[in-house]
């Protein structure tokens, strides 16, 4: 299955020097991001939150002091649900490095050219308020939809993330409405792709790896894909 073998390509280019050095680098940038955003609700809770409450047997509580050390708890939480959008932001950092040394390593005679620089910040931006604004809407439906939210969670997700993903690893070879029309055409595919992305997103740990994997794997499944359709592709590179 081509889903398959690009993730496995990818776990296996993970652990290869040159790739896992950046992976690393997200790993800092994604911890030190959420620490400080746990940190920034901490102290906002201990100068916005005054007052005190007795309780039987327990006395008098500072709520301040009380519901800033209560927050901590909040970390696993922003983990899950925060993790999508801030991996699609790394993402947009690492991606066109790491589908440069994916295609040196593998598709030596196909590599793409990079974007601009501009082109890059901006994709990575929308990238990000796409995916958050999935996120929120997922969560506000998510009471209406009962046993159905993980998958209305993880369907919505997954389709953006495909879609952003493989869009990223096609415009280094064509131009946008190519790898549009090359995405729709494959877009099943894509799809599932993109909700596993989102389901190991919402794993601890395995989600901080799973940006710079997401880029490999869809740079894999990009080029295993347009080289099925032959050279007489209606999508050829350029």
């Amino acid at each position: 299955m081509t889903i398959l073998r690009a993730v496995a390509l990818a776990w296996a280019d993970l652990l290869r020097p040159r790739i896992l050095s950046l992976a690393l680098m997200g790993l800092g940038l994604t911890l030190a991001l959420l620490i400080a955003l746990q940190a920034a609700i901490f102290w906002a809770i201990r100068y916005f939150v005054t007052g005190a409450i007795s309780l039987p047997w327990i006395g008098r509580l500072d709520l301040g002091d009380t519901l800033s050390w209560g927050s901590l708890a909040l970390l696993p939480v922003l983990g899950i649900f925060l993790m999508a959008p801030v991996a699609a932001g790394f993402a947009g950092l690492f991606t066109d490095q790491v589908a440069d040394k994916v295609e040196e390593i593998h598709y030596p005679a196909r590599r793409g050219r990079s974007p601009d620089f501009l082109d890059g910040v901006l994709e990575s931006l929308a990238v990000v308020l796409a995916v958050l604004g999935v996120t929120l809407l997922s969560l506000m439906l998510a009471p209406f939809a009962g046993p159905l939210t993980p998958i209305l969670f993880f369907g919505a997700n997954g389709w953006l993330l495909g879609r952003e993903f493989f869009q990223m690893a096609a415009r280094r070879h064509m131009d946008a409405p190519a790898a549009t029309a090359l995405r729709k055409a494959h877009a099943g595919r894509v799809t599932l792709a993109g909700a596993m992305v989102a389901v190991a997103l919402s794993l601890p740990l395995v989600n901080i790896a799973m940006p710079l994997l997401a880029a490999a794997a869809f740079t894999h499944l990009f080029h295993l894909i347009s080289a099925a359709d032959g050279p007489d592709s209606r999508y050829p590179r350029g």
